[in-house]
């Protein structure tokens, strides 16, 4: 027997997760010196409060951390208004949602999203055996009547990225709210809010509400809603991440995740992060600043680019968005590409500082312009 055959048939064809690119790789096939804009990366890096507690916190690493996160979990729960029971932390709001899969799907049983949107919901999906079903997009956004129409008696989980990502579109609460009238009670609906902070940041201004999700968790409906400190805070390298939703809910995914999952230097450096507002105000205004400029820069280059509600900014390109993004490189701005979302002449860049912003549209104009010649 090969090792193939010990292997159960839903994962033999599973292939790996192509990441960002990272700047060193970047670095080493292009020979020069690249800006990553391709992860929806933090480009002011963590708050110093958040530096500050994982150099206190780092002479611990002796020590398993605590299991439970329970100073950041009282924190969070404060934060919401919610009870201690109803907040999970993980490694990661990627690794919660493994664990919803791991926990809800199996062979036979079937998860509803949208096209373009995480790209991670597919993947783990299949991991878990079950069967991921794609509903079609509209305007560039989730549209949720197809999302009901994709239900059926073996959907047992629906995703619903909001913003989206890469799209950055948004969904209003109104439109939420009809939808949870409607979808069946015997399912679970997670809200995937990874871009809340820039969200509700961009919703002031824009004389919008942006979510009502805390309170469908107080009304005890089927909810689970995932948040992250990756983005806006800057703790992607440290994975960490939560979900809030009933109590009884909570305590099931708290079984399956794996113990010991969040570090100590992670949990300590959410807590100060959670905290530091000027941190996090600084951020939101840069990424505002950032957005309103790369749109505009983007359309007066003849590129249908998206209002975003995110911290990234997604657009189409005359030409297969691989090799657009493999020039770029050699201009020295790593980019995402979006084929592997099935919108293979699109690319979504993340918006970084107003140098790095203006470095990818300089570069930009540059491979347009070569293109244009040929």
């Amino acid at each position: 027997m090969s090792f193939q055959e010990l292997v159960p048939e839903h994962l033999r064809g599973l292939g790996p997760y192509a990441a960002g690119k990272s700047v060193k790789r970047a670095q080493a096939e292009s020979g020069i010196e690249c800006v990553k804009l391709a992860s929806n990366e933090n480009p002011f890096g963590p708050s110093p409060a958040a530096m500050e507690a994982i150099r206190a916190g780092a002479d611990q690493v002796n020590f398993y951390p605590d299991n439970d996160e329970s100073a950041l979990v009282t924190a969070l729960a404060a934060k919401h208004e919610l009870a201690r029971d109803q907040i999970l932390v993980t490694a990661g709001s990627t690794s919660f949602l493994d664990v919803i899969c791991r926990t809800l799907l199996g062979p036979g049983l079937n998860a509803v999203t949208s096209s373009r949107s995480f790209i991670q919901y597919p993947l783990l999906t299949r991991a878990a055996g079950g069967h991921l079903v794609e509903a079609p997009m509209q305007d560039d956004r989730f549209d949720l009547q197809a999302v009901l129409r994709a239900i059926t008696p073996a959907t047992r989980v629906v995703f619903v990225a909001n913003p989206n990502n890469p799209t950055g579109t948004l969904l209003q609460p109104g439109e939420i709210d009809l939808f949870l009238e409607r979808v069946p009670r015997n399912l679970l609906v997670v809200l995937d809010e990874a871009y809340a902070d820039f969200a509700a940041g961009f919703a002031g201004p824009r004389n919008l509400e942006y979510s009502h999700s805390e309170r469908y968790v107080r009304e005890g409906r089927q909810v689970l809603v995932l948040r992250t400190f990756s983005k806006a805070h800057g703790l992607a390298g440290l994975r960490v991440g939560y979900g809030f939703g009933s109590a009884e809910v909570i305590s099931v995914f708290a079984r399956v995740r794996t113990i010991f999952s969040v570090s100590g230097l992670a949990e300590a450096a959410a807590l100060a992060a959670l905290s530091d507002h000027t941190h996090i105000s600084r951020v939101l205004h840069n990424n505002a600043q950032g957005a309103e400029w790369l749109l505009r820069e983007l359309q007066a280059l003849g590129l249908r680019a998206l209002p975003t509600w995110a911290n990234f900014v997604y657009f189409d390109v005359p030409e297969p968005a691989r090799e657009l993004a493999d020039r770029l490189q050699l201009e020295g701005v790593i980019v995402r590409p979006l084929t592997a979302w099935g919108a293979p002449s699109s690319i979504r860049v993340s918006i970084g500082t107003p140098e790095q912003n203006e470095l990818f549209i300089r570069a930009l104009q540059r491979c347009l312009a070569a293109v244009s010649a040929h």
